[in-house]
């Protein structure tokens, strides 16, 4: 019978061991340039293996809103892991890699990626505009979320593919302002009311110009330099580079060569480049004369000028600029060849569509997504009818009173997958010009050669 007894104990604890094994949780190292997002889990039986989902970005800003998305819906997280490739675009090693992973597809393949202004209608209407899914085939009801949202049409019309379906979105409003310091608008014009201001700058480029000499008398700069005036110039021009695949030069992208040198002849800016020392060096009033504004969307508020400006925050305001035009943005794409399109679509239709205050656009508008509450326009116009833009920074300024309608004035139909690189050819023959090392001319010849010796477009 202790024989029985034994033998029965042995058994068990055999049982008992198996049963609890090892609580293995374990990371896969990822490769050069790929963190791996999980919710936390315990060990879970094979049965419940979760589906991996891989996105693909230039900044770590979509995979961040990711990580909230599975904090808020556990369910999903509770089936899907993210695994997230970020690759900067810093010396071109972004899309390239890219298109490889798109190309070549398969498990690893992206199954959402995003794309910024720069570059986003290769995705959405241009070469690689194949790889892109339409919001539909994710499941999106994206007719009636873009009518219901009040969405920025020219970020609809850039996302759109040449069939006419939706297949990008952006979640950030990009459309431009001029962002001016009050203490130099109260000295000139005796006012620092947007709406005056407004009056004053605006609208066209004549009034800007005279606005210009006001300030010059003064002893003040109308924008640090020519950098400044350049995306008010680019976005509201009629037409884009290339048309029928032929290079295009819009007009009011020739006459961005006579208001920079209006600017330099009439000593109206500090004659800086834009992303250079000079130029934060006059948001900080340390340029060689006090600088009164800077065009730019509300990022540029958020993220460039509060971290440069520590003597004059709380001294700017923002009023609409004399054209309407957008910077920048990111636009949220699903790949066509994904096999898991219905999760995908849950993700980008939070990020892009979602006006509840649960959703993307609604956090990211009122602050909720940054430790230290930084609020952004977004493209929702109905969301940010419905949040606090108030800004310490713009005095107490509810920044979405200009930005609603500064989103509807931007155009989007005047981009080509060819702009990152054709707008810094251009830029610098406009600097050589103003410069005075070469002719109006001869600018402009320079620039058609550079664009036919190194792109396949047709120049005449």
């Amino acid at each position: 019978m202790r024989k029985l007894i034994s033998l029965f104990l042995v058994v068990l604890m055999v049982f008992s061991l198996v049963a609890c094994g090892t609580d293995d949780n374990t990371t896969t190292t990822a490769a050069a340039g790929e963190t791996t997002t999980t919710a936390a889990t315990t060990a879970e039986p094979a049965s419940t293996e979760k589906t991996v989902l891989n996105v693909w970005s230039f900044t770590d800003e979509v995979p961040t809103m990711i990580d909230k998305f599975l904090e808020l819906h556990p369910d999903f997280a509770a089936k899907y892991e993210i695994k997230t490739t970020i690759i900067a675009t810093t010396e071109g090693a972004y899309q390239p890699a890219l298109d490889q992973a798109l190309s070549s597809g398969g498990a690893d393949g992206p199954d959402l990626f995003t794309a910024e202004a720069a570059f986003v209608l290769k995705y959405t209407q241009g070469d690689a505009s194949r790889y892109s899914a339409t919001y539909k085939d994710l499941g999106i009801d994206v007719d009636t979320m873009i009518k219901d949202a009040d969405i920025a049409q020219y970020t609809v019309d850039i996302g759109t593919n040449p069939n006419g379906d939706v297949v990008g979105l952006g979640y950030q409003a990009t459309g431009g302002a001029y962002i001016y310091r009050r203490s130099i608008a109260k000295d000139v014009w005796g006012t620092d009311d947007p709406a005056e201001i407004a009056k004053i700058i605006g609208p066209g480029w004549d009034k800007f110009y005279d606005a210009a000499a006001d300030l010059k008398a003064k002893g003040y700069g109308i924008v640090s330099g020519d950098g400044d005036i350049w995306h008010a110039v680019e976005n509201s021009s009629d037409t884009p580079w290339v048309v029928d695949g032929k290079l295009n030069i819009d007009p009011k992208r020739e006459a961005f060569l006579d208001l920079s040198m209006q600017l330099k002849e009439n000593d109206y800016h500090n004659d800086t480049q834009d992303w250079q020392d000079a130029w934060f060096a006059d948001m900080k009033d340390a340029g060689a004369k006090k600088t009164f504004g800077f065009f730019g969307p509300a990022w540029l508020i958020n993220y460039v000028l509060a971290g440069n400006s520590e003597d004059t925050f709380g001294d700017w305001a923002v009023c609409e600029p004399p054209v309407g035009f957008f910077w920048g943005g990111t636009w949220v794409l699903g790949a066509a060849a994904s096999e898991k399109k219905e999760a995908v679509g849950e993700i980008i239709e939070w990020i892009t569509l979602d006006t509840t205050e649960q959703g993307l656009q609604y956090l990211w508008a009122n602050g909720s997504m940054n430790a230290d509450g930084t609020k952004d326009a977004v493209a929702s116009g109905k969301v940010m009818g419905m949040s606090n833009g108030e800004l310490e920074f713009l005095g107490g300024q509810n920044m979405f009173d200009i930005f609603i309608p500064a989103n509807q004035f931007a155009n989007g139909k005047n981009l080509t997958q060819y702009d990152e690189t054709i707008n810094t050819y251009w830029r610098d023959q406009v600097r050589a010009y103003t410069a005075g090392t070469k002719s109006r001319e001869d600018a402009i010849k320079s620039f058609k050669q550079m664009v036919a010796d190194n792109l396949d477009i047709i120049v005449e």
